[in-house]
């Protein structure tokens, strides 16, 4: 079982709680066809996003994954663990963490969700935290 998080459009997703969570249900449907493994496929705000969190948390699978070479050098330096399963899509993009990395994952894509303003989904919580861009911050709705 994995920690999961979620990036999205905020122009894509309802701003009501109830009508967001179904959006939601409809996304996880992953019917739009395309690799879900390339973030050409996604919106700027969403690429921006992801190239930088790429940085920290490196996508396990599709174009941008570690060379076996660079998978060798994130196993002796112990960051083998922030491999990240990303899914992209046109409106959003989920990522599957390891749970020993949670903490961290959810600030750094907290951050990085208010940095390129764009929404945020904290799927694994019992809460469900679900936050909109506006001003520059994130605000929970």
């Amino acid at each position: 079982m994995s920690y999961d998080l979620m990036v999205f459009r905020k122009e894509a997703a309802p701003k009501k709680r109830i009508d967001f969570l179904e959006w939601y249900k409809k996304q996880i449907e992953w019917s739009e066809g395309y690799s879900y493994d390339d973030s050409s496929n996604t919106s700027p705000e969403l690429r921006n996003w992801y190239i930088e969190m790429k940085q920290i948390f490196p996508p396990m699978n599709g174009p941008d994954a570690p060379t076996d070479k660079e998978w060798d050098k994130l196993e002796k330096q112990g960051l083998d663990s922030y491999a990240t399963d990303y899914v992209i899509s046109g409106d959003f993009i989920y990522a599957a963490f390891a749970w020993s990395v949670a903490k961290e994952a959810y600030k750094t894509m907290y951050k990085f969700a208010e940095k390129y303003e764009v929404g945020f989904f904290d799927v694994s919580s019992e809460s469900g935290n679900i936050f909109f861009p506006e001003n520059g911050k994130l605000k929970k709705i």
